[in-house]
C-alpha cells in the first residue's frame, strides 16, 4: 500500500503556474452567429466587477445575413484590461479566440508574435476552409508557427457535456460560446459566478437553455483546468483608482444616462425622438427604459419626422432630442436649420460611422465634422460638442443640454461607433457635483418680445405656448429683431445673422479652457478630438517616459474652440492632428490659426493604434 501510495505520487503534475502579470489584450472572434459579442460582454462584465481598469472594441459585419462561414460575416469583440489605467481596447491582442477558419483570416495579422491563439478545430473542416479562401488547413501546416497554437475540440466538447439535455443539437451547439468562455475565464484567473447568475437570470423562462449554458461554461472552464493544455494561466491584480462607485458602461448608454440626468436637474421633461440606424439605436433602446423620469421615447417612420417631432417638443415646453449616424445627420439639415432659426434648445447626436452614403455601417469614423460645422444652408453656426471616451459620453451629453437651454439652439452631439459600442468603468458622478441648469420661461406679457435678446448670451426668451399674452408665431422665415415679426430688411437679415453668430461665440465664456498634458510648450503638440484620445494620451504618456519633447491636448468643444486655444498652439514648434478621416480639423485649424499643421489620417473603419501615432510623432520630431 505504502508503495503504491509513493509510487502515485510521483506521477502526481505539478500544480497549476499562476502567473501575475500588469494587463491582457484579448480577442473572440467568429461566425455572427457565434456569440462572439456575448462572450465579449459577459468577460467584460466580470472584469469591471472583479475591479480591472478595461477598454472594448466590439466588431459587429456590416452584413445582415452574411452566409454562414464567410468572411464578411466574421464578428469580433476585444478587450484590453489591466491593473492600471487603461484608454485603448490595445493594439496588438495577446490571446485570440477563433471560431472557424473565416474569422482566422480576418484577424489573425493582428495577433503579437508569440500569442496563444486557442481554435475551434471542429469548425476547420473542406467546406469552411473554402469559403475563407484556405487551400490546405492552417492547423496542420506551418503557418501559424509563430503562434502558441491551442487545438480544442470546442463543438464537440460542447455536444459532449449536453449529451443528456433535452434540446436540439442546434440550440447545445449554441452553448459552444460559454465553452469558449469558460476556457478564457480559467486562462485569466476570472470567477465565474457574475456569468452564472447572469445566465439564470436571462434565461429564466427556459432553465433548461439556462442549465445548458452553464453546463458548457463549466466544461471550457475545468477542461482547460484539469487538461494543463496551457504553460500557465494569469491573474491580473484589481486596478488603483479613485475611491467611489463604478459600473461598466458603453458610450452609447452613458449618452443616454447624460440626457436624463440633465433634463431631471432642468425639471424639464425629455422628448427624444429617432429613426434607428447603426450605430446610434442604443441611445433610444436605453433611453426608452426610464420612463420613470419622464422621459418619453418616439420611433419615428425617418429622419424627417424624428427631427421635427423633437423641434415640435422643444417648442411645446419640454427639451427635444435626436440621434442618428452620419447619413441620417444629412437628411436632418433642413429641419436643423429650422432649429436654428427659430431659436429652440435641441441636441441632435450624431453617433458618427464610416462614409459615403451608408458607407461602412458597422464600422467607426470622425468623418462628419465638417458636416457638423457647416451641413447647413445659409450662415448657420451651431455649437458642437465631441465626447473623447465612452464614459465621458455622459459629461457631453450633460453639457450639450446645458449649453443648447444656455444659447436657446440647436446643439450638435458629436460620438462615433467606437465610442457607441466601446465600453470602459464609469465613476458614478455625485449629483451635487454636475453644473447647475436652470430654465427661466418667460411669463409676463408686458414685458415679453420674441426676440429681445440677453445681453451676455444673446439668446432670445422662451415662452411656452398656451402662455396667455405670449401669443406668438415661429417660423422658417428671417424674423425682426424684438418682435418676431417676418421681415425682409437687409439690415435687419444682417443684424439677426450677426446675432446668431455671437450666440455661438458668447458660450467660449461657459466652457473650460484647454488643458495640455504635458510641457505647456515645446517641440510637438499632438491635438486630437472624439475618439481618439485614448491612443493620442497613451502614445504621448509612453513617448514622454522616453523623454520625448512632445505634449497632448484634447478638444471636447469643437465650436466654439476654448477660449486659449489660440495661446497654447501658437507655444509649440509643431502641431501633429491625427484624425480618423482625411483632415477635417485639420482644415479648420488651418483656416482659422493661419497654421499649417501636421496630419496623421487614417480610414480603415477602425481606431488608430498606439503604435501608429508613436511612429508618426518620432518621424514628425525627425522632420520626415
Amino acid at each position: 500500500m505504502t508503495d503504491k501510495t509513493t509510487e502515485r505520487s510521483e506521477t502526481i503534475e505539478p500544480e497549476d503556474i499562476l502567473e501575475n502579470i500588469e494587463s491582457a489584450t484579448i480577442r473572440f472572434a467568429g461566425d455572427s452567429g457565434d456569440g462572439m459579442q456575448l462572450a465579449g460582454t459577459q468577460f467584460t462584465n466580470t472584469t469591471a466587477i472583479f475591479g480591472n481598469d478595461l477598454s472594448t472594441l466590439p466588431d459587429y459585419p456590416a452584413e445582415i445575413r452574411a452566409p454562414a462561414g464567410s468572411l464578411p460575416g466574421v464578428s469580433g469583440f476585444q478587450i484590453c484590461f489591466s491593473s492600471k489605467d487603461v484608454k485603448t481596447p490595445g493594439d496588438e491582442p495577446d490571446a485570440m479566440v477563433i471560431m472557424n477558419p473565416a474569422a482566422l483570416k480576418v484577424n489573425i495579422k493582428d495577433l503579437q508574435t508569440g500569442g496563444i491563439l486557442i481554435v475551434n478545430e471542429d469548425a476547420f473542416k473542406t467546406l469552411n476552409l473554402q469559403k475563407a479562401g484556405f487551400e490546405t488547413s492552417p492547423l496542420e501546416d506551418d503557418s501559424l508557427s509563430a503562434y502558441r497554437l491551442i487545438k480544442i475540440p470546442i463543438t464537440k466538447l460542447t455536444l459532449n457535456a449536453l449529451e443528456k439535455f433535452d434540446l436540439t443539437n442546434k440550440i447545445k451547439e449554441r452553448s459552444k460560446n460559454f465553452t469558449a468562455l469558460g476556457i478564457i475565464f480559467w486562462l485569466y484567473d476570472r470567477p465565474l459566478e457574475p456569468t452564472v447568475n447572469w445566465v439564470n437570470e436571462k434565461f429564466a423562462k427556459v432553465p433548461e437553455v439556462a442549465k445548458a449554458n452553464i453546463t458548457a461554461l463549466k466544461t471550457g472552464y475545468n477542461f482547460a483546468s484539469t487538461t494543463r493544455i496551457f504553460a500557465s494561466h494569469y491573474s491580473i491584480k484589481k486596478a488603483k483608482m479613485k475611491a467611489g462607485k463604478y459600473r461598466n458602461i458603453t458610450g452609447n448608454e452613458a449618452t443616454a444616462l447624460g440626457f436624463v440626468t440633465a433634463t431631471t436637474l432642468a425639471k424639464i421633461p425629455l422628448v427624444y425622438a429617432s429613426y434607428p440606424i447603426t450605430p446610434a439605436s442604443d441611445i433610444l433602446h436605453e433611453l426608452a427604459k426610464h420612463k420613470t423620469f419622464g422621459v418619453k421615447t418616439i420611433q419615428a417612420e425617418d429622419e424627417i419626422a424624428a427631427i421635427c417631432a423633437a423641434i415640435g417638443a422643444s417648442y411645446a415646453g419640454s427639451f427635444g432630442i435626436t440621434g442618428t449616424s452620419g447619413p441620417g445627420l444629412a437628411l436632418k439639415s433642413e429641419a436643423s436649420n429650422l432649429a436654428l432659426i427659430t431659436e429652440l434648445p435641441l441636441v441632435i447626436t450624431n453617433v458618427q460611422r464610416g462614409g459615403p452614403s451608408t458607407g461602412l455601417p458597422t464600422k467607426t469614423e470622425q468623418s462628419d465634422l465638417l458636416q457638423a460645422m457647416y451641413g447647413r444652408n445659409g450662415d448657420s453656426p451651431l455649437p458642437i460638442l465631441a465626447a473623447a471616451t465612452p464614459a465621458d459620453c455622459f459629461y457631453m451629453a450633460f453639457e450639450a443640454v446645458r449649453l443648447a437651454i444656455e444659447a436657446m439652439s440647436p446643439v450638435i452631439l458629436l460620438s462615433d461607433g467606437y465610442l457607441g459600442s466601446g465600453a470602459e468603468p464609469f465613476a458614478i458622478p455625485n449629483i451635487k457635483d454636475l453644473p447647475k441648469i436652470k430654465i427661466m420661461h418667460h411669463t409676463d406679457p408686458k414685458t415679453f418680445e420674441p426676440y429681445k435678446r440677453d445681453k451676455k448670451s444673446f439668446s432670445r426668451p422662451w415662452a411656452i405656448p398656451g402662455t396667455f399674452g405670449l401669443e406668438h408665431r415661429l417660423g422658417g422665415l428671417e424674423k425682426s429683431d424684438g418682435s418676431g415679426d417676418v421681415s425682409y430688411d437687409p439690415e435687419n437679415h444682417q443684424l439677426m445673422t450677426d446675432y446668431r453668430h455671437k450666440k455661438v461665440e458668447s458660450l467660449a465664456n461657459l466652457i473650460p479652457e484647454l488643458e495640455v498634458y504635458g510641457a505647456k510648450s515645446g517641440k510637438l503638440l499632438v491635438l486630437g478630438w472624439g475618439s481618439t484620445f485614448g491612443a493620442i494620451s497613451t502614445a504621448v504618456e509612453k513617448e514622454q517616459k522616453n523623454g520625448t519633447d512632445v505634449s497632448s491636448a484634447h478638444l471636447r468643444y469643437i465650436n466654439p474652440f476654448p477660449k486659449n486655444l489660440g495661446k497654447v498652439l501658437g507655444s509649440f514648434e509643431k502641431i501633429l492632428i491625427p484624425e480618423l478621416n482625411m483632415g477635417q480639423l485639420s482644415m479648420i485649424i488651418n483656416a482659422k490659426f493661419n497654421l499649417k499643421v501636421i496630419q496623421l489620417n487614417k480610414v480603415h473603419g477602425k481606431p488608430f493604434l498606439i503604435h501608429e501615432i508613436i511612429k508618426k510623432i518620432r518621424l514628425t520630431l525627425e522632420g520626415k
